[in-house]
């Protein structure tokens, strides 16, 4: 795994776990962020704006499927996806 992915899967990490309320020592890069109850639809607002704003990756309609924010692991991917384009 380059560098670049484990630094960003490092950054996603620490934002989820400093903005959720449950115990996020919990938290693994293949844990399910909402299904586990971490992130609700505001915290998806607001993870929205953290890739926006820490990647500059702006996530269009068609993004918006559950596959994309399940985990730490799928949105590293597809931050991934977003710059390879």
């Amino acid at each position: 795994m380059s560098e670049i992915k484990v630094d960003r899967k490092e950054e996603l990490r620490e934002y989820v776990k400093g903005n959720t309320f449950k115990e996020s020592n919990l938290i693994k890069d293949d844990t399910l962020i909402f299904q586990e109850g971490f992130f609700d639809s505001m915290g998806f607002v607001m993870l929205m704006d953290f890739i926006e704003q820490k990647f500059g990756v702006t996530t269009e309609d068609d993004d918006l499927i559950e596959e994309n924010f399940e985990s730490i692991n799928a949105i590293s991917d597809f931050i991934q996806r977003k710059l390879s384009n």
